[in-house]
This record gives structure tokens, sequence and C-alpha cells, in this order.
């Protein structure tokens, strides 16, 4: 099985434990709080690796993802997977069942229960087979893993409120002959009073990436900023706003500028972009 690999450009994308750690934020990795989004917590469960990124072989595609416990109790949990995206707006978000490219018809894993003692790692293995009658496409799940175990805080209120920690590991699975993914930069906007920057990112490609985006802010010719965007999940024939992260102390100025970068998967240039775009 072929993780975090361009089959096409056939370079490897290399994941470090750092940027599995940035992936927290890009829901590669999800820890859900209560209701009301107040109070996330730490679910103490680890994930690896948090993106499988493979295709079918003979109508077939399997892996491992490895489940380890860093809190010093042991904990049950039990096993799912659903549909998901990547929205435009809101970023991760999981799909009904009828969703187009709905990798979880043809998946199967175990266990679906597991029990995890402290500092110790279980496995599930997972195997996907679809028939040849259906289309060429890439199909996506998320295979979360969920504690049993009810936790509880206190919000700040004081009032003690139920909150179900999952972790989930994100798949996606090509079959037949796809396009690469290409991106292409289509708009700049600024929010928040001149403090955020985004791009509008659009990937032509039929199959999803994680692009990392490394950008210059200019006026003038003058350069304001730079800086990086760690890997940022766009699903193939779709768009979704990339944030720059301009500096805590920059707020822009009403007048013209202008944002350019390359687009990175693994250690290649994929795509380059130059916008201008005005504050009033």
């Amino acid at each position: 099985m072929k993780q975090l690999y361009n089959r096409r450009r056939k370079f490897p994308v290399q994941v470090s434990w750092f940027q599995r750690l940035g992936l927290l934020m890009g829901a590669s990795l999800l820890v859900l709080g209560d209701p009301l989004g107040r109070l996330p917590v730490q679910a103490q469960v680890g994930l690896s690796p948090l993106v499988i990124h493979t295709e079918f072989e003979q109508g077939q595609a399997q892996g491992v993802i490895n489940v380890q416990n860093t809190s010093n109790e042991t904990f049950s949990a039990r096993v799912y997977a659903e549909a998901f995206t990547y929205d435009r707006d809101t970023g991760f978000q999981t799909l009904p069942e009828d969703s187009p490219g709905n990798l979880v018809p043809y998946l199967q894993f175990s266990p679906h229960e597991l029990v995890v003692p402290p500092a110790t790692e279980r496995r599930i293995r997972f195997i996907a087979n679809v028939p040849p009658s259906v289309d060429n496409r890439e199909y996506r799940a998320v295979i979360f893993t969920e504690r049993l175990e009810e936790l509880e805080a206190v919000d700040t209120n004081r009032q003690v409120i139920g909150i179900v920690a999952r972790v989930g590991t994100t798949v996606y699975v090509e079959k037949g002959d796809l396009a690469s993914p290409t991106f292409q930069a289509t708009e700049a906007v600024v929010t928040a009073q001149g403090t955020q920057l985004q791009l509008l990112v659009e990937n032509q490609g039929e199959t999803s990436a994680r692009p990392t985006a490394n950008w210059r802010l200019q006026q003038a010719g003058v350069e304001l900023a730079q800086g990086s965007v760690p890997p940022w999940g766009i699903i193939g024939g779709s768009e979704r706003y990339m944030p720059l992260g301009l500096p805590e102390s920059m707020e822009l100025a009403s007048g013209q500028y202008q944002v350019s970068g390359d687009f990175v998967l693994g250690e290649v240039i994929v795509d380059s972009f130059s916008l201008e775009f005005t504050v009033p």
C-alpha cells in the first residue's frame, strides 16, 4: 500500500510528527468538545498515520491504523466510519451515506471495539473492495475512534456537562486513471479589519491533496511579510479558503497589494500564484 504518495508526479509526501500535530486543526485528527464548541478536550488518543492516500489494486485496498493510549488510564473505544469532505468555508464536515465518493459501503475494518491499556498501542486493520462496475473516481472515508467512557468537564458557569471525544484518520482511495491535483489561487480576501488574509484555492485535479504554500506579501514592490501554510486539505474538483496567517501585529491599511508564492507537495513546487487585491 502506498501512503501519502502521488503516483503520477512520483514524489512522496512526507509528514513529520510536527506536521501531524499541525493537522489537528486541519481535521485529519478531530477532537470534539461540547455541543457549543466551548470545551475542546484532550482525548489522549494518538493515531498514526493521520492521512492514508492509496489506490485500488485489482479492486482492493488495505491499510493499518495505529491507536496509542498516551494517558495513564485504560480506555475503551468503538470504531466506525463516515463519508467526509472539506467545505470551502467551514473545512472538515461529515456527509450522508448517499454522498458521491463515499468509501464506507466498500469498507471493512477490525476490531469494531478495542481496549487500550496505558502507554500501549493497538491496530485497526481495514480493507476496501469495489466492484468493477462502480465509477472511476476517488473514494473517501474517515475512520473514527471514539472513547466509550463519557468525559466530564465544567463550563464557565460551573455546570457539569457530558462530552465525547473522537479522533479520526482520513482515507482516500483512487479507482482508475485520475488526473493529478493542480492548484490555482483565484481570489485573495482580507477579513477581520485587515488582520487576516485568505486565498481561495481551487484543486483542478480529480484527486485530493494536502498542499503547503509559501507566500510573500508586497505593496509597491516592498515586501511586507512572508510565511508558510501547513498542509491544507483540498478535495479534487473543489475549492477551499486557505488562511495565510499574517503576523499578529500586522493590520493592512487601505491600498493595493500583491500576494504571490508557490504550492508545494512534499518538497516539489507544483504550482505558483500571484494575485493583486485591494483593501478599501
